[in-house]
């Protein structure tokens, strides 16, 4: 049912809290001041970005960065669903089942984007880089979801932010692979926002 959908999404969405209190975020989820931290994140271990891509949507209309067109060509129903709690984002649910979901998460809080990633990388459960669309990202996750149908892949946007794709698959062929579905997802996503460049 979508309950567990839900459940599955919460846990990755609390994982994510606490990767932005661990990697630089305020400790209450605020963005950090100027402080000495942060320029070392932002000189961290992830590879750069080639050309930063437009960060309105992602931040402000987050259900936006996928047209209608684009959301079917990956199974999804259009438009998604905005996302009020404490990190935003948007949820699409599969145009074949309710029990499949693919959210997007921004992190702005963490100011070093996908080298913040790479950085945390020994406290994950497990890691992988990849590139999407000649932008750097990572699977990574502090849960290991997969089994189960949910894969988190974090692509860097700019240097300062890190765009989080979570697939939460309960039935179907693409359970055992969600982080190729990840990987399609954050392809066409990647696509459609340097068309907006």
């Amino acid at each position: 049912m979508i309950s567990r959908t839900v459940r599955v999404a919460a846990g990755t969405v609390a994982a994510l809290a606490c990767l932005t209190a661990c990697s630089g975020g305020g400790s209450n989820g605020t963005t950090p001041s100027s402080s000495a931290p942060a320029p070392s994140q932002a000189a961290g271990s992830g590879p750069k970005v080639p050309s930063p891509l437009p960060t309105d949507a992602i931040l402000n209309d987050p259900c936006s960065v996928l047209s209608s067109d684009e959301a079917t060509t990956v199974g999804l129903a259009s438009p998604g669903k905005k996302d009020t709690g404490q990190l935003g984002g948007c949820t699409w649910t599969s145009t074949r089942s309710e029990q499949n979901a693919i959210s997007i998460r921004a992190l702005p809080q963490n100011k070093g984007g996908i080298s913040d990633i790479y950085d945390q990388k020994a406290k994950d459960a497990y890691f992988q880089p990849a590139t999407i669309d000649g932008y750097p990202g990572a699977f990574a996750d502090v849960q290991d979801g997969r089994p189960s149908g949910t894969c988190t892949l974090w692509v860097g946007v700019t240097d300062q932010l890190a765009v989080a794709v979570i697939p939460a698959i309960g039935v179907g062929d693409n359970k055992n692979d969600p982080c190729g579905l990840a990987q399609k997802f954050a392809t066409v996503m990647v696509g459609h926002l340097k068309g907006a460049a």
